[in-house]
C-alpha cells in the first residue's frame, strides 16, 4: 500500500509550535510518495508507522542512548534509556524488554486516532499476568509496529520501571536501576551511542491506516480496556 493511501500527519519536534517551513513544502506527489516509500537507511529499516523530514535532518539508525527525565510534579530526575532498532528485530526486543518488570504487570495503551497532532489519550488497565499481555501483543504485532497513532507502556509500579513502545516505535526505559534493561540491549546487538539522535528530534511523519484503527479497538476489547 502507497504511503499516500494511508493517513499522514506530519509533525515537527513532538510538541513544539511549528514556526519552520516543512521539508515537504513544494513537493510533488512523485517526490513525497518517493521519499515516503523509502523505508530502509543502511541495515536499518524503519516501519510503516513512521518517515523522516525529507531532507534527513535525522538519518535512522539502531543503537541506544542514556539520557534523564525530571518529573514536573515531584523534581525528581529519573534515568532514561532511548533505543531504537530496526523493524525485524524490533517486536522480539520490545518484548523481551518487559522481562525485568517482574509477573504482574499494569499497562497503558496510547492513541492518537481521531486526535490533532500532538495529542493523544491514555488508557489504563492494571494488574495483567505478563505472559498474558506478551501472547495478546505477538498476536497484533502488525499494527503495533506499524500503526503510527498506536503506543504503549508497561509499568511495575511496585519497582518501580517502565518500558514504553512509542508511536515513532521507538523505546523508552525508565527507572533507577536500568542495567538489566542494558544487558539485554546489548544482547540484541546495541549499541550506546552518545551522539545518537532519534526521529523524534527532527520533522517528520507519522502513519496509519482505518483498518489499523479498527484494530486497535480489538486489541482494547481483548485486553479489558474501555475505549
Amino acid at each position: 500500500m502507497g504511503f499516500l493511501k494511508r493517513i499522514i500527519r506530519t509533525n515537527h519536534r513532538d510538541g513544539s509550535v511549528e514556526t519552520q517551513r516543512s521539508s515537504f513544502d513544494h513537493l510533488s506527489e512523485e517526490q513525497l510518495e518517493h521519499h515516503l516509500s523509502i523505508s530502509r537507511y543502511g541495515s536499518f529499516k524503519l516501519t510503516d508507522a513512521i518517515r523522516p523530514s525529507y531532507n534527513l535532518d535525522v538519518v535512522p539508525s539502531a543503537g541506544y542512548r542514556r539520557d534523564s527525565y525530571q518529573d514536573k510534579d515531584t523534581g525528581v530526575e529519573i534515568p532514561v534509556i532511548l533505543a531504537a532498532q530496526s523493524s525485524e528485530r524490533l517486536i522480539d526486543l520490545f518484548v523481551d524488554l518487559l522481562d525485568p518488570l517482574g509477573d504482574e504487570v499494569d499497562l497503558i495503551l496510547e492513541t492518537s486516532h481521531e486526535q490533532a497532532a500532538g495529542v493523544h489519550r491514555d488508557l489504563y488497565r492494571e494488574s495483567i499476568d505478563l505472559p498474558v499481555l506478551k501472547s495478546t501483543l505477538f498476536d497484533h504485532e502488525d499494527m503495533l509496529l506499524n500503526d503510527g497513532c498506536t503506543g504503549i507502556a508497561v509499568v511495575n509500579p511496585k519497582i518501580p520501571l517502565e518500558v514504553q513502545f512509542d508511536e515513532h516505535k521507538l523505546i523508552l526505559l525508565y527507572g533507577q536501576d536500568l542495567f538489566p534493561f542494558e544487558a539485554i540491549l546489548r544482547r540484541h546487538g546495541l549499541d550506546c551511542r552518545k551522539e545518537l539522535r532519534f526521529i523524534t528530534e527532527a520533522e517528520h511523519v507519522h502513519s496509519s491506516t482505518s483498518e489499523y484503527t479498527e484494530e486497535f479497538e480489538q486489541l482494547c476489547y481483548r485486553l479489558g480496556i474501555e475505549n
